[in-house]
């Protein structure tokens, strides 16, 4: 036995060999950036090539506050939470939509994986090829939508509709939307695989009908998983940046502005401003652990954080007994006897 557990320890250090690779990655292309952003917002570096930086002394906090108050920055944080919400909206109740067909033992639905890679696809096209697409769908004064447009006589000449604000954050949004409910989609329908048949055996024994079962037995049971696609897509959307950088490069008039793509412009485009969009990126960071920490407390399960922390109330009390019996073996070690330690142990 001790010849196999020493075999068996032996080959433990292989896991860390295999964790070596990531680990480097992550340190070297992950943790080293932050550590470099969050250093530079504290400091006055900026401009193409520029290695050195000093620390701002007299005001360490000048970089955000230049951001807070930059009316490109205040457009681009309005227009980056309008276009997540509007997006968001319409894609989770496509998403449950969905789900709630595919899932319906009772719908004898052909092909549901034909529909589900259909459905899936356009979060597998890169965003560069979607932004050709509707540049040229929406092409002037040649474009498919401006010959269907003059074709049904709803306007009289091509028109430029991507200059108009409304119009080019509309698209967007509805990039965002076709682009994200079929992987909302799969998320949901992973959690409703996950509850078991017998739930839905018994609503539907009780004479619930398809919009009872899903709304009082699926929707209740994938609440943990609806919390991480808010989650997910909260910090997704934040972060928005290919499609209204590639697509309209945050125009017109900063229509389509993300903050991200405002980060972009101040680190790379003119003005190289490193400092302000490295303080500018931990002010979304900020937000978003936020905006997360505040969804996760409306959202938490009660009953299931309730159970917890009676959980750990008994293995307190567990632990607590366990000191008092090995303190009991011991004064009675000492004293030279071991009577009394099954009575105490069975109180």
């Amino acid at each position: 036995m001790r010849k196999v557990k020493n075999k068996k320890l032996s080959y433990a250090r292989y896991g860390y060999y295999f964790s070596i690779p990531f680990a480097v990655a992550f340190l070297l292309f992950t943790l080293y950036p932050i550590v470099y952003t969050v250093i530079i917002g504290f400091t006055d570096l900026k401009g193409l090539g520029m290695t050195s930086f000093h620390f701002l002394k007299d005001d360490p906090f000048r970089n955000f506050k230049t951001v807070l108050a930059n009316p490109s920055f205040k457009q681009a944080l309005s227009n980056t939470v309008v276009m997540w919400v509007l997006n968001f909206i319409p894609q989770i109740l496509l998403a449950l939509l969905l789900t709630a067909w595919f899932t319906d033992k009772r719908s004898k639905i052909v092909g549901q994986g034909f529909f589900k890679v259909i459905f899936y696809m356009p979060n597998i096209i890169t965003a560069a090829t979607i932004a050709i697409l509707f540049n040229a769908l929406f092409g002037y004064p040649m474009g498919p939508v401006n010959d269907i447009l003059v074709s049904l006589k709803i306007v009289d000449k091509p028109v430029n509709l991507l200059i108009n604000k409304t119009v080019a954050r509309g698209i967007v949004i509805f990039i965002q939307t076709w682009m994200w409910y079929g992987y909302t989609m799969i998320t949901l329908i992973s959690g409703v695989l996950g509850i078991s048949p017998e739930i839905f055996e018994s609503a539907e024994v009780d004479g619930a009908n398809r919009t009872q079962t899903f709304l009082y037995v699926t929707l209740p049971n994938i609440k943990t998983i609806l919390l991480f696609t808010l989650v997910t897509s909260l910090i997704g959307g934040l972060n928005m940046f290919d499609i209204p950088k590639l697509f309209l490069l945050g125009g017109p008039d900063n229509a389509t502005l993300t903050t991200n793509v405002f980060i972009y412009n101040q680190a790379f485009s003119g003005s190289y401003m490193y400092n302000r969009a490295a303080a500018a990126s931990m002010i979304m960071l900020v937000i978003i652990a936020i905006l997360s920490g505040i969804l996760f407390m409306i959202l938490d399960d009660k009953e299931e954080a309730e159970l917890r922390r009676q959980n750990r109330q008994m293995e307190k009390k567990f632990k607590r007994r366990q000191k008092e019996l090995a303190r009991i073996e011991k004064a009675q070690a000492d004293a030279g006897t071991g009577k009394g330690v099954d009575a105490d142990a069975e109180k």
